[in-house]
């Protein structure tokens, strides 16, 4: 017990030594997340719809 009582008291203290980012920043990293998975998102099913239709070209 004495172990976990250590390793969460050890963990809040190196919680504490994190460099968190602003609001601002936070916000401008989140945009360019969801930016990137929207465009991959986007690009890939294109490449699949893509890759159906010329298998299915093929194949008729």
């Amino acid at each position: 017990m004495q172990r976990i009582a250590n390793f969460f008291r050890e963990t809040a203290r190196e919680m504490r030594k994190v460099s968190w980012p602003k609001r601002k920043e936070l916000t401008r990293y989140t945009i360019t997340v969801l930016t990137t998975v929207t465009f991959f998102a986007l690009f890939f099913a294109v490449v699949d719809l893509g890759i159906s239709e010329l298998i299915r070209f093929i194949l008729e």
